[in-house]
């Protein structure tokens, strides 16, 4: 017999910090993504300084990216963050599961609005991916010019991120599959995983308008 973790309410104090003491989850978690906008924000200083020494370069190549296809995978990447966000609300409340049909999204819990996001996020990497292997087709590489090398850093960089946190949210959900029931530190492993997935999705945002609008 399958074994569901039971759903109990937990209190807002529990899951952000007393109210004369922040989570220290929360706090270290916020501290590790600002030493990671640093290093995003090193990217961008890179990817413009030498956009500004070669921009015959980027006129050239940017006229083979595909704007409309990577539009529609930032917003599939940015909706993540809505249905990420949504699954933190059902963790807060102390639902880990649904409480009716899967087409019934109302009921929804942590669990389908986690499933939801990681297959967003799992799409969004299955575009990037594609994309990779038209542009190299067209001669766009890494090692073809400052361009490629580049687009590639800084695309690269971000889908790594992504990809760790498709690997957070497997994390959580393996949690409330294993355990008798939800605990506070469950819920609170949900909250920083979202915080770690809407950076990713705000450094994106960034990102795609500087590479593909900005030309």
């Amino acid at each position: 017999m399958t074994r569901v973790a039971t759903t109990t309410a937990i209190p807002a104090s529990r899951l952000h910090g007393h109210s004369d003491r922040p989570s220290m989850v929360s706090v270290g978690t916020i501290i590790w993504l600002s030493s990671e906008l640093m290093f995003f924000a090193a990217l961008f200083a890179a990817y413009f300084t030498i956009r500004s020494v070669s921009p015959e370069l980027w006129a050239i190549n940017t006229e083979k990216l595909n704007v409309p296809f990577a539009s529609v995978n930032t917003t599939i990447l940015v909706l993540s963050s809505l249905t990420c966000q949504l699954g933190v609300f059902a963790a807060e409340r102390g639902q880990v599961g649904r409480t009716g049909s899967v087409f019934a999204v109302r009921g929804w819990g942590l669990r389908e609005w986690f499933v939801l996001t990681y297959c967003m996020g799992a799409v969004f990497i299955a575009g990037q991916a594609t994309e990779y292997t038209e542009l190299i087709r067209e001669g766009v590489t890494i090692q073809d010019s400052a361009y490629g090398t580049m687009f590639y850093l800084t695309t690269g960089f971000h889908a790594l991120h992504v990809s760790g946190g498709l690997v957070a949210f497997l994390f959580v959900l393996g949690r409330t599959l294993v355990a008798r029931k939800f605990t506070h530190e469950q819920a609170v492993s949900a909250i920083v995983v979202s915080y770690y997935w809407h950076f990713v999705d705000v450094v994106w945002i960034g990102l795609f308008a500087t590479i593909y609008l900005v030309q």
